[in-house]
């Protein structure tokens, strides 16, 4: 049924009717409320219009709560979690995207998925935010975000933090 409820909205955005797609998916929220896939569009769309006009258009704790809401009716869907902590990441809300990937990861985790791309990617985009805060890197306030960015860019090149301290500090 959310696949049905996705075809107009999507075809909408495939057009570059960004503003269609979105009052489309807020019709629809009205009569489906709680089907996830629903928030999690419209999200990711708003998300995109304020990429689109490089102003937030949309306001970001709107688009924030429409990813939690999707995370709240499927805590299980992945894809969710690793979406609304970018975009807490994009936003510079630090401490909730990194709380977020760490839970992304712990599912990996569970699942026997080794660290993935997203968090590769989320490990790359974290250094960039803390070098925005502290050029220097020196804040004690950062160092576990540092530190836990590390272990993802590591991990993502399939190593553990043991063995990539190993390989770093050895002759050879």
């Amino acid at each position: 049924m959310s696949d049905e409820l996705l075809e107009t909205p999507i075809a909408r955005f495939r057009e570059g009717d960004i503003d269609g797609a979105m009052a489309d998916i807020d019709a629809k929220l009205k009569d489906h409320a709680d089907v996830p896939q629903l928030h999690h569009m419209w999200a990711e769309f708003a998300n995109m219009k304020n990429m689109e006009e490089q102003d937030d258009v949309i306001p970001g704790r709107k688009i924030m709560n429409a990813y939690k809401k999707a995370m709240e009716l499927d805590e299980e869907n992945m894809e969710y979690i690793a979406d609304f902590a970018s975009f807490a990441l994009e936003c510079r809300r630090i401490p909730v995207a990194v709380k977020e990937f760490q839970r992304y990861a712990t599912r990996l985790a569970i699942e026997g998925i080794p660290v993935d791309e997203v968090l590769y990617t989320a490990s790359r985009n974290l250094v960039d935010a803390i070098e925005v805060m502290d050029p220097s890197r020196k804040n004690p306030m950062i160092q576990p975000w540092l530190k836990q960015a590390l272990e993802w860019a590591v991990g993502a090149l399939g190593y553990s933090t043991e063995e990539a301290v190993t390989v770093l500090s050895s002759e050879d």
